[in-house]
């Protein structure tokens, strides 16, 4: 009998385009001899419309964007108490409102089994602040930053200025705290490109963090499991782009990826070492790809934790499995595996006293 499996994927964020990729991908490595495929799509408005079973992987994104039944409304109500309910959820959202714990938290209250991280991880590896402190409190190395909040910059963005040119130096990288794929993220090389990237970085969130520019390398690695991770193989991004924004991941293209990525056995085993330390820290489960820098003089920094990477075709964190010896289908068959694995142990938890 076939389990049926849930594809969760677009969402109210910036990154709804990526996670429609992410999907259709997905599409692509699942067995649907042995899962009956229900697609459930989430849109920029946050309705949730669920589809009929997928026969067949999609050929086009387009395909994805379920259109709304006017006689017979879909609803979240319906998706979680409705008929077919899905035996396990991947939940394949990129970004807020699905990748920072928020539908992480709606399948624990409704004790649906799904695939990756839990609500602390998610949340906490999305705000870039909180999962950099968590870091520093584990005493991973990292680059210097500040952080602040809309609020303060609009009341003191002259002070703020001067902090961030007191304590870093040009070139900075200025981000949106909770975000990820490159969005919203800009390099400053001086005073006045400094004030537009902060103003650039608020159109996407509240909370602002500010990195030290460093010359280095950047090397990613997965990691898969839940209370045993294990590593892939390391990945070098070498952006021919100033750095490796939204453009060079999903757009042109214009980015070699080196795997196996060409370091020491020393670095490789600091950066393995590390990454599963990381991935500890935020209690990960499931899935997590974690992203370096390595000095010229192989000193190793970690930037952050991913606990959503992409899916699609050009993305790293499938590449490096593959090349570890895990296909993509094998993949997707591990991550189910792991959530239904993750999902009976909680079973076991006791809520009240005997």
């Amino acid at each position: 009998m076939k389990r049926k499996l849930g594809l969760v994927y677009g969402g109210k964020s910036a990154e709804h385009e990526v996670s429609l990729s992410t999907a259709q991908a997905v599409t692509r490595a699942v067995d649907f001899d042995k899962y009956e495929v229900i697609p459930v799509y989430i849109t920029y408005e946050g309705e949730w419309r669920k589809g009929k079973p997928l026969l067949a992987p999609v050929h086009s994104i387009d395909e994805l964007r379920l259109q709304k039944d006017e006689e017979k409304p879909d609803s979240i109500h319906d998706f979680l108490n409705g008929d077919g309910l899905p035996d396990i959820v991947l939940p394949l959202l990129h970004g807020t409102n699905g990748e920072d714990g928020t539908v992480q938290g709606l399948f624990e209250v409704m004790n649906i089994p799904y695939a990756g991280n839990g609500v602390l991880s998610s949340s906490a590896g999305m705000d870039k602040v909180v999962m950099k402190q968590l870091f520093a409190q584990s005493g991973l190395k990292q680059v210097p930053y500040v952080h602040f909040l809309r609020n303060a910059w609009l009341e003191k963005r002259e002070h703020l200025i001067e902090k961030m040119e007191s304590e870093l130096a040009y070139p900075m990288f200025v981000k949106p705290a909770n975000l990820g794929s490159s969005v919203g993220i800009s390099k400053a090389t001086d005073r006045e490109s400094l004030y537009a990237a902060v103003d650039t970085a608020l159109k996407f969130d509240r909370k602002i963090i500010v990195e030290q520019g460093i010359t280095a390398r950047e090397v990613e690695v997965g990691v898969l499991g839940n209370d045993q991770p294990a590593c892939s193989v390391l990945g070098e991004i070498k952006p021919v782009a100033a750095f490796y924004d939204y453009e060079a991941k999903y757009q042109d293209g214009n980015t070699e990826l080196l795997i196996p990525a060409p370091v020491s056995e020393a670095v490789e085993k600091t950066l393995k070492s590390m990454a599963i330390e990381a991935y500890k820290v935020l209690d990960c489960a499931g899935l997590a790809r974690a992203d370096f820098f390595v000095t010229d003089n192989d000193e190793v920094l970690i930037n952050e934790i991913n606990t959503m990477p992409g899916f699609t075709p050009t993305s790293m964190f499938p590449l490096l499995w593959q090349h570890a010896g895990i296909s993509y289908p094998e993949l997707i068959e591990k991550l189910i595996g792991l959530g239904l694995e993750r999902h009976e142990e909680k079973k076991q938890i006791q809520y009240k006293m005997d």
